[in-house]
């Protein structure tokens, strides 16, 4: 699985801002008639973005990582500010290209986990050395 940087999101700020289609949460069931609906707008910045400065769109590519509900072409909001943990979703640098995974930190040595079974996981050799991009933060899903 690969990515594509899209642009740094501060690009779009002002892009960034859509109706507000109700103040509360909707439910998955059946839906309250007793619900007031609200027209007014939202700023996405405020939902999606921590740290405007760093933090950028890219596109993925590929299947490695869709039990994590990550698939071929979404977008994924990526903070290079956070400084990644065990379990967080990263861009990681590998041979010079990017790739997404699952960050795992065992005994001292670095995997790259995929969450699908037909990948494998990356194990970093002790003495090398990985470098993390930047860690997912958000999944932009197409349905």
């Amino acid at each position: 699985m690969s990515v594509v940087v899209l642009s740094s999101l501060d690009v779009f700020a002002s892009d960034l801002k859509g109706p507000l289609v109700s103040p509360v949460s909707v439910p998955a069931g059946f839906p309250s008639p007793a619900q007031d609906y609200f027209t007014g707008r939202i700023d996405l910045n405020k939902h999606l973005i921590r740290d405007v400065t760093s933090t950028f769109l890219v596109r993925v590519s590929g299947h490695s990582m869709d039990g994590a509900g990550i698939a071929d072409g979404d977008e994924l909001v990526v903070d290079r500010s956070i400084t990644p943990a065990d379990g967080q979703v990263v861009i990681a640098v590998i041979d010079g290209e990017l790739t997404i995974k699952r960050l795992r930190l065992e005994h001292g040595r670095v995997r790259l986990a995929a969450e699908n079974p037909d990948y494998p996981d990356i194990i970093v050799p002790e003495l090398s050395e990985v470098t993390v991009w930047g860690v997912v933060t958000r999944c932009l899903h197409h349905v």
